[in-house]
């Protein structure tokens, strides 16, 4: 009987993303694929140290022994050829990992693979790769490069935290801060705070979260998710409105109203944040595992580039 990943939250990790090869990257930015190639292949037996999205995948596979069934699935999606992966695969056995499976595209687009294996989340430090993911209607997000004050051996609570508009709701709201101001946006969703916000890219991953929550016993789920939005009253009343209709549950929701998200993130322990603006992504990455969600391409927005709040 084949196997099916269906009933399982599936997230796609870059190598990238989960090991730190900031200077393997290096070395294919300045001295070409040959150089990187030949690199890898004489390192092969060296251990990589952990990246941005180590924690969270350790944690995630944390899941599978304490519910003692398969809730989660992570795979490697990377662009690195066969010929230079055996450091991953070595790496990955290293630290105990239970990742078997990989899409080793050889430098084509990873985009193309996330629908045959039903990807939930694609993590990556790869920007084209997670465009064409968020194109595609897939939540992706540009992760950060690690800091070493990260908690990597955190493993008791898995912790992790969402902005709002253009993550986890669509940016209608955003785009009318962004063209008419403030004042508008307040307004705006004044007039609508009974109605519902659409969804944006991380919606159904909030969904798949929280029903990962309904299967572990009340008092003992192992997983905590938080919102992290600079939005105020009365602004807040649409999105807890939003969220009630959408039949989730958030552990913890932070309006801010402009203030910085970085010490509030630290505090939550989260292990890992998305954002839609570098402002605050980069930010948060100082103290956090973090990811920027990128707009989707659309050409109404005559290409817009990251704003400021609301976020």
């Amino acid at each position: 009987m084949p196997v099916t990943l269906e009933n399982c939250l599936v997230v796609g990790i870059s190598s990238r993303a989960l090991f730190d090869l900031g200077k393997e990257n290096e070395i294919f930015e300045k001295d070409g694929l040959d150089a990187y190639r030949a690199y890898q292949i004489d390192h092969e037996d060296d251990v990589l140290l952990p990246g941005s999205g180590f924690s969270l995948v350790k944690a995630l596979l944390h899941l599978n022994e304490l519910s003692n069934s398969h809730l989660v699935e992570v795979l490697i999606l990377s662009r690195n050829g066969a010929e230079t992966s055996l450091r991953i695969f070595h790496s990955i056995e290293h630290y105990g990992l239970d990742i078997t499976r990989a899409v080793l595209s050889g430098g084509e687009s990873i985009a193309n693979y996330l629908e045959a294996f039903g990807v939930d989340l694609f993590l990556s430090a790869d920007e084209e790769d997670v465009q064409s993911a968020i194109d595609a209607g897939f939540a992706a997000g540009i992760i950060y490069p690690h800091a070493e004050q990260y908690p990597f051996d955190q493993l008791k609570e898995i912790r992790i935290a969402f902005d709002g508009d253009a993550v986890l709701f669509s940016d209608e709201s955003e785009r009318i801060y962004q063209q008419q101001g403030l004042e508008a946006f307040v307004e705006y969703e004044r007039a609508n705070a009974k109605k519902p916000l659409p969804k944006g890219p991380f919606a159904n991953l909030l969904k798949t979260l929280s029903k990962l929550q309904e299967s572990f016993p009340s008092g003992k789920v192992p997983i905590k998710t938080a919102l992290v939005t600079a939005r105020n009253a009365p602004a807040q009343e649409r999105v807890i409105r939003t969220l009630r209709a959408w039949n989730v549950r958030i552990d913890e929701a932070f309006f801010l109203g402009g203030i910085p998200k970085k010490n509030v993130l630290e505090k939550f322990g989260a292990h890992i944040y998305f954002d839609d603006q570098d402002v605050h992504a980069s930010k948060a990455s100082e103290v956090v595992p973090s990811a920027r969600v990128p707009y989707k391409t659309r050409t109404d927005m005559g290409g817009k580039e990251n704003g400021n709040e609301p976020a």
